[in-house]
């Protein structure tokens, strides 16, 4: 199978998915800041300046996905049924893993969404405490599990 992005004339466009099936479709990413030891204590403790960074960035995440169409070119519109973030703190390593999960009852999949959610949530952290420190990095944003749909369930092989 090829890139499905582009027609006959090798020009990019949005694939039609009109006889698709419409099935439950579920995608969870995951992606993790690095940041120094004094910010992870802040946000620990709530005392960042610009406010509560990771309530924060709970809700830029589900704006994120919601608005995953408007940033993704070829992306289609699609009505999430949900969004949801989860944010985990390792002291051990000084990071912030965050785990998107975007559904959606439709044709076509919910994965560039939970990505965004993720990629989103993970600027808003680097965002909110850059004053203190922008030698943050944001890595590994990933797939880690997709299902419905005509190709079938993905799990990322390393979980």
């Amino acid at each position: 199978m090829g890139f499905t992005h582009f027609n006959e004339h090798g020009q990019a466009h949005m694939v039609n998915v009109s006889d698709k099936e419409i099935t439950s479709r579920r995608a969870i990413a995951r992606g993790r800041i690095k940041v120094s030891k004094e910010i992870l204590q802040h946000i620990s403790d709530g005392t960042m300046k610009k406010g509560d960074v990771l309530s924060v960035a709970q809700i830029a995440g589900v704006m994120g996905a919601k608005k995953t169409s408007d940033l993704i070119p070829m992306c289609h519109p699609l009505p999430l049924t949900g969004v949801d973030l989860i944010f985990m703190v390792n002291h051990g390593d000084s990071s912030i893993e965050i785990e998107g999960v975007a559904e959606t009852v439709g044709r076509t999949g919910v994965e560039m969404e939970a990505l965004t959610a993720v990629s989103t949530a993970a600027l808003t952290i680097y965002d909110m405490c850059k004053a203190v420190d922008k030698g943050m990095v944001i890595e590994e944003i990933c797939l880690v599990h997709k299902s419905g749909g005509k190709n079938g369930d993905f799990s990322r092989g390393d979980e």
